[in-house]
């Protein structure tokens, strides 16, 4: 269990699934640059963070710009759109009547990724959500701005076990105030931190290996 004091970024989580240097230059080194990418996410997400638009339609209950914590993870942050939906199964609100089942949305510029950084970023919100309001979470979606349609997501024990083990790495390299280094990929050339990182030196040869190259003859 975390102090409240030692809480990391929720929203972090999707920088660190990614890349760890992204995260560490973002979150330890407190550097950031901007570029269109970024720019547009974040234009496409002042909608859906406006806390003060509460919708209420028939039985689902919509809110944007939650708060969520988790003592567990040391993790808080804002979800996008928590929906509510009635159900027999869910949980009590205050001043609505009956009980409510949590479904978070994440809210995403660009299309669907190969890899599942996105996963990870909205199971940590149900994670927080089911440890703040003591319920099962099973599954939540993923609102992708390029196709204008939702990727729903299942919580799965692997998936849970992913955000938990990724949570205690960033706490570990926290602690640390460790940057790791850097390893050049294919989405470098699109990071708006590339002049920054510099993944280009990740390619460059040590000293030791320009030396045995040298004297083999290559």
């Amino acid at each position: 269990m975390y102090e409240e004091d030692d809480y990391l970024m929720l929203s972090g989580l999707q920088h660190f699934a990614y890349c760890r240097r992204q995260w560490a230059l973002i979150h330890i080194e407190q550097q950031w640059a901007e570029n269109e990418r970024t720019v547009d996410g974040q234009l496409f997400h002042a909608t859906a963070h406006d806390g003060s638009r509460i919708e209420k339609r028939g039985n689902l209950l919509i809110t944007r710009g939650l708060r969520v914590k988790s003592a567990v993870l040391g993790l808080s942050g804002t979800c996008d759109v928590v929906e509510f939906h009635k159900s027999k199964n869910g949980v009590t609100l205050f001043q609505y009547e009956g009980l409510w089942q949590p479904y978070p949305v994440e809210y995403k510029k660009g299309e669907p990724k190969e890899n599942n950084v996105d996963e990870v970023q909205l199971c940590a919100q149900a994670m927080c959500l089911e440890e703040m309001m003591l319920c099962q979470i099973p599954q939540g979606s993923l609102f992708y701005g390029e196709n204008r349609r939702r990727k729903k997501v299942e919580f799965t024990e692997e998936l849970r076990g992913q955000v938990s083990a990724m949570a205690q790495e960033m706490h570990d390299l926290w602690k640390k105030g460790y940057t790791p280094k850097v390893k050049a990929r294919k989405g470098c050339n699109a990071c708006s931190l590339k002049e920054i990182c510099v993944p280009k030196l990740g390619r460059a040869k040590t000293v030791d290996s320009y030396i045995n190259s040298r004297l083999s003859g290559e």
